[in-house]
This record gives structure tokens, sequence and C-alpha cells, in this order.
């Protein structure tokens, strides 16, 4: 220890002693006759300044209270999910502007090469218009109307353009001539009239005439063929009613239209027996008809009136009490095929083969008003709602269910989808549609108004079905098919067939054997009638 303490201090010593003797002859070896030795010491001259400007390297940063409170809206966005304002619509972007955007870096574009618009063109158009383009060097300017085409609509070769008038590549420069007319030949349903294409121009001329002798010739040929190919009188039959009562009315002023009271049973109840028997025996007979009967209908609710149409022309409206015939209405000039009473049981319908449908009023037996289209009607049913007994459709010939406004007279709604006559009409659902069988040996439910069906049956082993019956529920349709069977359809929802519910053993023959239920719905009592 003592060692190197000892060696501490000499080092010190040592080098203080060092630093010492050297200073002092550095100071000795300064000339105070030098100025420069001596600048050090003395004050600075002084010297003109230059300002030097202030530089900010920091952006412009918006103090807290200048900010808008408003919501700022992204330029990029292409959805807003709500309804902005005008001035958030339309304000400045928020945050610094780039300043070495180009002007077309600034335009506004939803691609990298620019702004594109959704637009829809025709393809026909656009190959017209590049075809015209290829072919003539000018084309329209897609980003003009097409209906404020003018001189500067066009692009390309403009005056190529103003010379052929914009004509394109489909479309030639010359006007066709336009052709001759002929004379009008009336419509092809009418034979004797009917030109064809075999009329004569407008302004043709007859470079010959016939003599005088030809010429009666000629006049008698005509008057001949007229004369065989002449149509029957298209006019309606004279409507005649005859009386085969002494009095209309009874000593308290009621016709043959009210209910009576005195059979010993209440007509006028909607309840359903509790059973039904088949008859057994046969009550009476009405006479008066001399040729077949084509339809017999009840009167409505009370059934005390019966009213039968047949193949003599005329309509008879029978009496409860067996008396043969109440009133005969002599009605149309060719056998009658169906009739229908409205809800009331006032006026009824009625359809026959002279092409006319005729509303009759049930108490004075006077005919309301006709109907024609020119086609034989097969079918007549009011409809069944209350508020709908102006309107009443029938079953044509051609193929149609045509539906009538009694108040106005005119057609005003055609069911065409059947390929056949159509036989019947049934309204089914609470009216709301009904149901149609044809010679094409299929079934269709319509929507009431809707000319569409919207339900087709038709199966290869399926009959013409020429009578068709609603029950008292409203579930089922029986029909009559002309295999000799009496097939049951379901009437609600999806009009299937009841494979199950199939009645056979009777014969047909070729008849429109009628089908009824009875009132109970049991077993086995429902009737074909004929």
């Amino acid at each position: 220890m003592s060692a190197t303490a000892a060696s501490l201090v000499s080092y010190g010593s040592d080098s203080d002693s060092e630093n010492e003797s050297n200073l002092n002859t550095d100071v000795e070896k300064v000339d105070l006759a030098d100025p420069d030795a001596m600048a050090h010491l003395k004050p600075l001259k002084s010297i003109p300044t230059m300002s030097v400007a202030v530089l900010n390297s920091a952006p412009e940063v918006a103090v807290k209270e200048a900010v808008e409170t408003g919501t700022h809206l992204d330029p990029s966005l292409k959805e807003v999910t709500y309804n902005p304002t005008f001035e958030t619509m339309f304000a400045p972007e928020f945050g610094p502007i780039n300043p070495f955007k180009s002007q077309q870096m600034a335009a506004p574009r939803n691609m990298l090469s620019g702004y594109a618009e959704p637009a829809h063109l025709n393809d026909f158009m656009f190959e017209q218009q590049r075809r015209t383009f290829s072919t003539y060097g000018y084309a329209l300017d897609p980003s003009v109307d097409t209906h404020q085409v003018s001189c500067s609509s066009y692009i390309g070769a403009v005056d190529e353009a103003e010379k052929n008038k914009g004509l394109t590549v489909f479309e030639s420069g010359q006007k066709k001539s336009e052709k001759r007319k002929k004379i009008k030949g009336g419509e092809a349903g009418e034979i004797d009239n009917f030109l064809g294409p075999w009329a004569k121009y407008i302004d043709e001329k007859d470079g010959a005439k016939p003599s005088e002798e030809e010429q009666k010739e000629l006049d008698e040929i005509i008057a001949k063929r007229q004369k065989k190919g002449k149509n029957e009188e298209d006019a309606p039959a004279e409507e005649k009613t005859i009386l085969h009562v002494k009095d209309m009315y009874d000593y308290q002023g009621r016709s043959y239209l009210h209910v009576p009271q005195d059979v010993g049973i209440n007509l006028r109840s909607a309840d359903a027996p509790d059973k039904c028997y088949l008859p057994k025996k046969q009550i009476h007979v009405w006479s008066g008809h001399t040729k077949g009967v084509s339809a017999i209908r009840l009167f409505p609710s009370s059934g005390h009136l019966l009213l039968s149409s047949s193949m003599d022309c005329k309509i008879k409206v029978n009496n409860h009490n067996m008396v043969p015939l109440k009133k005969h209405h002599r009605s149309h000039s060719k056998a009658v095929r169906d009739i229908c009473f409205n809800n009331t049981g006032t006026q009824f319908l009625s359809a026959a083969y002279d092409r006319y449908l005729k509303l009759w009023d049930t108490e004075t037996g006077q005919c309301i008003s006709r109907f024609t289209n020119r086609k034989v009607p097969y079918c007549v049913k009011f409809n069944p709602d209350e508020d709908k007994q102006s309107l009443f459709v029938a079953g044509m010939s051609d193929k149609k269910i045509v539906q009538w406004d009694i108040r106005t007279g005119e057609v005003v709604q055609e069911y065409d989808r059947h390929l056949g006559a159509v036989n019947t009409i049934t309204f089914v659902d609470e009216n709301r549609r009904f149901v149609s069988t044809s010679d094409d040996k299929s079934l269709r439910v319509w929507e009431w108004d809707i000319p569409v069906d919207f339900k087709y049956i038709a199966e290869p082993s399926m009959h013409s079905m020429p009578a068709v019956t609603l029950s008292p529920n409203g579930k089922w349709l029986a029909c009559q098919s002309m295999d000799n069977q009496i097939l049951i359809f379901g009437a609600q929802n999806r009009f299937r067939l009841n494979k199950k519910k199939v009645f056979k053993g009777h014969m047909v023959a070729g008849y429109a054997c009628q089908v009824d239920f009875s009132p109970d719905m049991r077993p086995k009592s429902f009737l074909a009638k004929r």
C-alpha cells in the first residue's frame, strides 16, 4: 500500500510540473507587437446585417374552434345510407388539398381511366351504328338524345352525314313507291261479298264491257247466287205470351209468384230434412210441350213454380198445384237449349239455337232485352252474388264464355281458352270462381272477371262432361261423363278427382243426363235423370 501511494504522488507531481513549464514557455513565445495576436481580446466591429425569413415547415391545421361540427362525406363513397342536405353533399373536401394533382386527376372518376356512367343501348342499334361508321364514316353521338337528332348529333364524317341525311346501312336513300290500293272485299266470313286477292285496284279500268245480252245473263247468275246464299232473317222472332188462367192476381192482389202457404209445407224454410228417400211412385205429369224438354228449373228458394224449355221453341211456367200450364211464352224462332232464374225469380234468361239470349219478366211474360254475338249459346248462368245480378255468362259454340251486362246490353268480358263448344258453367267457392266443361274433354276453373283459367284438368282417359251439379254443401262437383260414369271432383282448393267416388252402372247412350243431389247429402242420394 505504501508503494502504491508513493507512485500516485509522484505521478501527480510530475504532470503538474510539466504543465506549468509548458505554459510558461508558451507565454514567453507570444509577441505583443503583432496585432493579430491580440485580436481575440478586442470587441467586434459593427457590420450591416441581413434579415432572414422565418420558414414554417408545418401545414396549416384548423383550430378546434374553427372546425365544423357537421357531418362530412367521403367523396369515394358510392352509397349513402341517409338523406344528406345540399350543403353536406356539395361541401368542399375535408383536409389539405394535394397541390400536385393535375386537372385530369382532380376530375371526378369512378375508375382508373375516368368516369363511367351506366347506360343501356339496344344490341341492334349498337350494331347498326357500328356498321354505319365502318361503311360511311359517321355515327350518331351516343351522348345525344335520339329524339333531338340534328347535324351536330353525329360524330366522324359530319359532312357525309349531312349529305346522306343520316341514313344507316340498313336504310336506303330511295323511297319505295307506294303500292296500288285494292278495293276492300269485305270479311272472309262473307262468302258472297269477299273478294280476297282477286279484288281490283282502285285505279284499274276495264278494257272491255260486256254486251247487253251478256250483261243480262250475268245479272241473272248473280241474282241466283245471291238468292241461294242468302242468310236467313237475322231479326229475332216475335215474342208472344199466353195466360192460361182467368185472373193473374188473387183477391189480395198477389200474383202467382207469391209463395203459397196453404200446401201443408213451409216452402220458405231453408233447413234441409233429416233424411231423404228415393221417390217410389209417380205423382204427376206436366204436359204441353210437343217436343223434347231441354231444361227444367225450379223457382228459387220455394220451388213452387216449374220453368221448362223445349225443342218446340217454347218456355212454360207450371204451377205448384199441378195446373198444367200457368203461362206460355212463345219465345224463340228455334229450339231453346237452356234457361236460368235470377236469385229472386222475378226474371229469367233463355238461350236458343236462333243465336239469341233473351231476358224475360217472370210475372208478365214480357221480353225485357235481347243479347247476341252471332254465335249459338249452349248454356247461360246469372252471377249468384246479390251485387252482381246485372251480370251473366253464357257458354258459346265458338269455344268462348261471354260475359254480358244487362244494364248496357254489351259484352264486358270474354273467357277464351277452351278448344271446343262450352257445355256447362257452375259457380263455386262462394261465387268467386266458376267451373266450365267443354267438348274438348276438359274442365277449367276460372276466377270471376279474369279471362285466364288458373286450373286445367284434362286426362287422356277423360270424356266430355255435358252436365255438372254442385253439392248443397259446396264441396263436391258431380259430373256426368259420356263414358257411362259419374265423376266426383273436389270443388275447393285443388279441384282434384276423387277416384274412390266413381259411380257406374247406367247407360248414357249419347244423352246429356243431368245429375242432382238430395238435400241431406247421404250416400247414394243423387240421381242421374234423362
